[in-house]
């Protein structure tokens, strides 16, 4: 469902969720978002190449520190990012009633703080 929701983006889901979380904190190391996408670190730095190779990201080195950047274009596909979660909400609201679609929200958002 969420690949669905996500294709008029032209990214997968985990591919516009790690764009979501640059673009909303820029110059984010890959460290933080891979425990905030809790994904290993390995898997986290072929994300950003990839999206770096198809030009919505980009890595700024700071001695030993790497920081990661939304481009233009990156931040141009934000706005087409969130409309397809508030999509992806919609749909399984109405599977599971908005009552229980509000919940699923909740719990995913209260695990996501939790394991951060």
């Amino acid at each position: 469902m969420a690949d669905e929701e996500f294709a008029t983006t032209g990214l997968t889901s985990s591919y516009a969720f790690l764009l979501m979380t640059v673009c909303e904190k820029p110059g984010i190391q890959p460290k933080e978002i891979s425990h905030h996408m809790q994904l290993t670190p390995s898997t986290v730095t072929r994300l950003i190449e990839k999206m770096e190779y198809r030009g919505y990201l980009k890595r700024e080195h700071i001695g030993r520190t790497t920081a990661v950047y939304p481009t233009q274009l990156g931040e141009d596909l934000h706005p087409k990012i969130k409309e397809a979660w508030k999509k992806l909400y919609q749909r399984y609201s109405n599977i599971l009633g908005k009552t229980e679609g509000d919940k699923l929200t909740e719990l995913i958002n209260e695990a996501n703080e939790r394991l951060e």
